[in-house]
């Protein structure tokens, strides 16, 4: 029987998910993509073949799927239906947060989930869901090997004085630091750079990962050297909801001036800043783009602008910078926002071309551009089958 890793990424209200073949020898190929939204309000299993044809979708009452246990039932029972010749041999699952001593993915025991739990207060929005799905899985199918890929872990190259901030050392010691996300990504970015565009991969490459979070990271012969965000993924770059970098002073303003509770102000710089806060409108760029709203504009002039001096700044890391990559929903999908983004690094040496751009070329800087600009799209789900395939043996 042929064998298949299946890939799980949790959210609040939601479990994507994706079922890879695993072949003898050769790449894995994704044979169904698809996720259960909606959680507790009004569920709903979305499914596409590998090709992007649609194979399910399914609605149920509010009570019928409310919990990520449920979830996975539902898709347990379509794979069984719809793979019945293949063989679950283990699962990978995206988990946010890793900590500064997982620098790699690994099996997951009892311990390293009482480990995991601790960087909840690190991750809320992330992290107890992603531990969730793992717990469910755990019950339903004790079993089964499963595989935590962090999206912290590929930050771990970066040097110590990278990841310092300016408290005492003993909050270092500690495990206060600067840790990175979206690591992933950059993982599959840089494995993926060689193929796509040689003349980059061992240079100064920045990437944009923009999407409803967002982050830059600065890499080196494709190894992490610096990234905007830091001890949580509230730092950097302003996302859908989160506001990214800002004095820290604003904290102790909202608790002893506004009387805002922590919990008050965790759902604000979580849920209610970043896109979403300052548009008015919502967290969804393809929204503000088609909205004549002025404080639509502003939310994305402000994105931009939050993109542009992080690059100056990773820039100065890097010693000078060769390439930049877009990859993610909007770095991937807005030819705007890319075209924005360029605009502001002529003097990086950047010089756009305006229809590879509107076209979604893989290079989109002009021949002869003393820095070049790239859209590589990113496959976080591919990447952690293919750890968990090494990791297991497969």
């Amino acid at each position: 029987m042929e064998k298949a890793i299946l890939v799980l990424n949790a959210g609040s209200s939601s479990l994507k998910f994706s079922v890879f073949e695993v072949p003898d020898s050769g790449e894995m190929r994704a044979r169904a993509v698809g996720q259960v939204e909606g959680l507790g309000t009004a569920p709903r299993l979305k499914v596409k073949d590998g090709d992007g044809q649609r194979v399910a979708d399914v609605r149920w009452e509010t009570t019928e799927v409310t919990n990520h246990a449920q979830a996975l039932d539902a898709i347990a029972a379509l794979l069984r239906s719809r793979f019945e010749g293949q063989v679950l041999a283990g699962v990978g699952h995206r988990v946010v947060h890793g900590g500064a001593d997982h620098s790699a993915p690994l099996l997951i025991t009892a311990p390293v989930m009482e480990k995991l739990d601790t960087f909840v207060p690190l991750a809320p929005l992330h992290q107890p869901h992603n531990l969730a799905a793992i717990r469910a899985l755990q019950q339903a199918r004790p079993d089964l090997p499963q595989v935590a890929c962090f999206d912290t872990a590929f930050h771990r190259s970066q040097e110590m004085v990278a990841q310092l901030y300016g408290l005492p050392y003993e909050y270092y010691e500690r495990g206060i630091r600067r840790y990175g996300f979206h690591g992933l990504s950059y993982e599959y970015i840089a494995a993926t750079l060689p193929s796509v565009a040689p003349e980059i991969a061992g240079g100064r490459v920045v990437v944009a990962h923009l999407g409803s979070g967002a982050s830059m990271c600065a890499m080196h012969h494709g190894r992490s050297v610096g990234s905007s965000m830091g001890f949580t993924a509230l730092d950097g770059l302003m996302m859908g909801t989160r506001p990214g970098n800002m004095d820290p002073g604003i904290v102790l303003y909202l608790l002893q001036q506004e009387g805002l509770s922590a919990k008050q102000i965790e759902d604000l710089l979580y849920k209610r800043s970043g896109l979403l806060g300052l548009s008015g409108i919502g967290n969804d760029m393809r929204v503000l783009e088609a909205s004549d709203a002025p404080r639509a504009r502003l939310a994305i002039d402000h994105f931009v602008y939050r993109i542009s001096r992080e690059l100056g700044g990773l820039a100065a890391v890097l010693g000078g910078v060769d390439a930049l990559v877009f990859t993610a929903g909007i770095g991937e999908n807005s030819a705007h926002i890319r075209q924005l983004v360029c605009q502001q690094a002529q003097w990086l040496g950047l010089e756009l071309d305006a229809d590879a751009n509107e076209r979604g070329d893989t290079r989109i800087s002009r021949v002869g551009s003393r820095m070049s600009a790239w859209v590589v799209p990113t496959n976080e789900e591919l990447m952690i089958a293919r750890h968990t395939r090494t990791l297991l043996g497969l």
